[in-house]
C-alpha cells in the first residue's frame, strides 16, 4: 500500500467542505483561499484550487465578482450562493456524522487492543 496516496485521497475527499468553510466566512479571493488551506496545513496548489473553484461556480455553489486592486489586476471574489450554503449545511452534518463515526471507531478498536 502507498501511504502518501492514502494520505493525498483523505486530503482530496475533504477539500471541497474546507474550500466552502473558507468562503462562507466571507468574500474570497483565491490566494486569500490558499493562505487559509496553508495555515490549515492542507497544502494546495494553484493547480488544483482553480478547477476546483471553476466546478464549484459551474454547479452553482459559488458566484463572484471583480474588485480592483490598489496592487496589480482586478481580483475576482468568491461568494456561496445560496445554493451552495445549503449545500455546505448538508457536508456540515455529513462531516459530523462521519466524526463521530470515525471516533466510535477508534475509541472501540483502542477499548478492544487494551483488553
Amino acid at each position: 500500500m502507498d501511504l502518501e496516496n492514502t494520505q493525498s485521497q483523505m486530503r482530496k475527499g475533504i477539500l471541497e467542505y474546507c474550500i466552502l468553510q473558507i468562503i462562507s466566512q466571507g468574500a474570497c479571493y483565491s490566494s486569500d483561499i490558499l493562505d487559509r488551506l496553508k495555515q490549515a496545513k492542507l497544502l494546495v496548489v494553484e493547480g488544483t484550487l482553480y478547477p476546483l473553484l471553476t466546478r464549484l461556480k459551474n454547479g452553482g455553489l459559488l458566484s463572484y465578482r471583480w474588485e480592483e486592486s490598489k496592487s496589480g489586476p482586478p481580483r475576482k471574489y468568491f461568494e456561496l450562493t445560496p445554493e451552495g450554503q445549503s449545500f455546505l449545511s448538508s457536508l456540515q452534518a455529513t462531516w459530523t456524522e462521519l466524526q463521530f463515526a470515525v471516533e466510535h471507531v477508534s475509541q472501540n478498536s483502542e477499548s478492544a487492543s487494551a483488553k
